[in-house]
């Protein structure tokens, strides 16, 4: 049996900058003298890393360009013989380019920007084509909304003052990193929470990261939310319609019945990871990174579920 290799890489894209219309858009494909190819950069997990992470890296090193993570688009396999005899398995996302420059090194010596369709005629690998095809499945600008359920919160039983401001744990506190961490990768730029201690302290280092404050959301919170569903869901609705990356924090009572009814909601396509469920999986300090269409009445057309480990 031959050992794996896990790696990671991405579908960089940007708007094409001779379209003043905004409606046509490029991808990014590097070139490795070593190997004479023109790939989509990837690269190789660090030992710990995860695989978003890692693309984002990677393409940082190989591209010189900070980026905005975006859906997962599939994993591919294939043999090697280098640096050893085993498997690789890549996992690719669509990443959009937010600001850098290419500058050559000893990988990647020289990247092009090519659109869509004439990218795939220059691909040395049919693997990185059905990316690409996985790529253009779904509009390149969708809003990506991170649900967060909070961190772990000290014991009820220990907590003689009002719930709303029970903190969070020595354990929850120790949450809080990966997820800020995580968060940063889809480069978030509102943040909303629930109005408890709880779930404001889990999303303050997301929002000090970005620069901004954090919004409180009374219907998001257990309270809240019970008899006024469809409201809530419908103020859920109007933060994802407000495009860019929202992070939204909400509790263990709310998050499943809000998932199942946003995805069951007019438009949205139907999301294998949401609808077999008969109450979506919500572990503390865990997040549900949710894609809808851009702009008018936003649909659920992706959603990716990562937990901490």
């Amino acid at each position: 049996m031959s050992d794996r290799i896990d790696a990671a890489g991405a579908v960089l894209w940007r708007p094409d900058p001779d379209d003043r219309t905004g409606r046509t858009l490029q991808i990014a494909l590097v070139h490795r003298p070593r190997y004479d190819d023109w790939s989509l950069p990837k690269g190789k997990l660090e030992p710990g890393e995860g695989t978003r992470a890692a693309a984002v890296r990677e393409v940082a090193e190989e591209t010189g360009f900070r980026v905005a993570l975006g859906r997962h688009l599939g994993q591919v396999r294939y043999p090697v013989t280098r640096p050893r005899r085993a498997t690789k398995h890549v996992d690719y996302f669509a990443a959009l380019a937010l600001a850098g420059r290419f500058a050559p090194n000893e990988e990647v010596d020289a990247l092009r920007w090519y659109p869509l369709v004439e990218a795939v005629r220059h691909l040395s690998y049919p693997h990185d084509e059905r990316m690409v095809a996985a790529f253009a499945d779904l509009p390149a600008e969708l809003t990506a909304l991170l649900l967060v359920r909070h961190a772990k919160a000290g014991s009820r039983a220990g907590w003689d003052g009002p719930d709303s401001r029970r903190p969070l744990s020595a354990t929850g506190r120790r949450q809080l990193p990966p997820l800020t961490a995580l968060a940063g990768l889809y480069a978030p730029d509102r943040v909303h929470a629930a109005p408890l201690v709880r779930c404001v302290d889990t999303v303050a280092g997301i929002a000090d990261q970005a620069g901004v404050s954090v919004l409180t959301e009374p219907l998001l919170s257990e309270k809240g939310y019970a008899g006024a569903e469809e409201t809530a869901v419908a103020r859920f609705l109007e933060i994802a319609a407000g495009g860019g990356c929202p992070v939204v924090c909400s509790q263990g009572g709310v998050i499943p019945d809000l998932l199942s009814r946003v995805a069951g909601s007019a438009g949205s396509a139907p999301v294998p990871e949401l609808l077999p469920m008969r109450r979506p999986e919500s572990k503390k300090a865990s997040v549900w990174v949710l894609f809808f269409t851009a702009g008018g009445d936003p649909a659920l057309v992706a959603a990716e579920y990562v937990q901490q480990p």
